[in-house]
């Protein structure tokens, strides 16, 4: 008896949505680290094992706890817009939207707060706002394309990262230095608009870019999963997103209902850019010609996370962490861009998440169907 309820609770694990969702992303990044194992051995077989260990490390490359600290700090800053740009690919997609535009709603948000603060020197929260509202305005620009004239979300969220980024580098050229093609350092020019670290800086070594960003964004994202679980307001959109036919039958305002989703992602990815550009951390070069790659690599967070807001917290910390981890490769044996490629090949892979889900699905359903005979057969022998 023990035993067969000892295998009754190892099957009902395996069904949990959690679970597969776990399972799938560490299958994800296992083969994605193999993989960029085998590039590095292809390059140099010696060094390959040390590299990757120096990439998984990241900060725990160097001596010192001090030195440690440090440097987890700023892997935490570039983590908090990451984990918006998540949530903001994550939110529209539970609603049967994929917001690929999240990446051109984050430029939006960095033009907005960055000019608030160096052209009109406003305080920190009045930038944060701005980004807010930049970002949610360019989403429901594709909402309404959607809702209303029926364009793929897709077709015109690329068109506009591409109009927001050239439209960004115009205006914030109006404020950046003389001598370089980067907006002015917001902590020397307006020191109002740098986001309060209420103390937390001294947790990380006196780390200055460490600010209340960190912890909002987790907050943000418990917020998040509460709207979609636990309120009608995320049941209605999700509800939309599954069939938005079915949802006008019974009442509820689909076209309302996608473009407001695409406005909270679009608010969503424009507070990202800003817990990223009032910490400091970084300045907006007016002559960039890619869009920046947070936008894009939320996709992949969102996925690695399962599509799970509290999972893509822990997704966003694991794909920054690696990428800064590759920064520490000995670059006079590989070259700078294997860094690149090897986070590459790991947010490729998260895209599988939802295939290898199926998969288990499909392998369980199969050996039930299976046991289901077998117990049927029995039963004929016995009678």
């Amino acid at each position: 008896m023990p035993e067969s309820k000892t295998v009754k609770q190892k099957e009902s694990i395996w069904k949990k949505p959690g679970f597969q969702a776990v399972f799938a992303s560490v299958i994800c990044v296992l083969v994605g680290l193999l993989i960029g194992l085998i590039v590095l051995a292809i390059i140099k077989p010696a060094g390959a094992w040390d590299s990757i260990v120096t990439i998984v490390l990241n900060f725990f490359n160097y001596p010192t706890g001090a030195a440690r600290l440090r440097y987890l700090g700023n892997t935490l800053v570039k983590t908090a817009p990451l984990l918006m740009c998540a949530l903001s690919i994550q939110f529209c997609y539970k609603v049967g939207l994929f917001n690929i535009g999240a990446a051109g709603q984050y430029v939006v948000g960095a033009g907005a707060c960055l000019y608030a603060a160096l052209a009109w020197n406003q305080p920190w929260w009045v930038c944060m706002l701005l980004a807010v509202l930049a970002g949610g305005i360019y989403g429901a620009i594709v909402g309404a394309l959607k809702a209303y004239l029926n364009v793929n979300e897709v077709i015109s969220g690329i068109m506009l990262n591409w109009i927001g980024l050239y439209g960004v580098n115009m205006l914030l050229s109006k404020v950046k230095e003389s001598t370089s093609p980067y907006t002015i350092g917001v902590a020397s020019a307006n020191p109002s608009a740098i986001m309060p670290s209420l103390g937390m800086e001294k947790l990380f070594t006196n780390n200055k870019y460490v600010t209340i960003a960190i912890p909002l964004s987790v907050i943000i994202a418990i917020v998040v999963w509460i709207v979609q679980s636990k309120t009608t307001f995320g049941y209605e959109l999700q509800a939309t997103g599954f069939n938005k036919d079915a949802a006008r039958y019974a009442g509820m305002k689909e076209k309302r209902n996608i473009i407001l989703s695409l406005i909270i992602g679009g608010a969503l990815a424009g507070i990202g850019a800003a817990f990223l550009y009032l910490t400091g951390y970084e300045q907006w070069s007016c002559t960039q010609s890619s869009v920046p790659n947070m936008g894009f690599d939320g996709i992949s967070a969102a996925f690695l996370g399962g599509l799970n807001p509290i999972g893509t917290i822990f997704a966003s910390y694991f794909i920054q962490h690696i990428t800064d981890g590759g920064s520490y490769l000995d670059k006079a044996i590989y070259p700078s861009q294997i860094s690149d490629l090897i986070s590459a090949i790991i947010i490729y892979l998260c895209g599988f998440v939802l295939f290898f889900k199926y998969v288990m699905n499909s392998r369980i359903r199969a050996k039930e169907e299976k046991k289901l005979r077998e117990e049927k057969k029995s039963e004929g022998g016995q009678a």
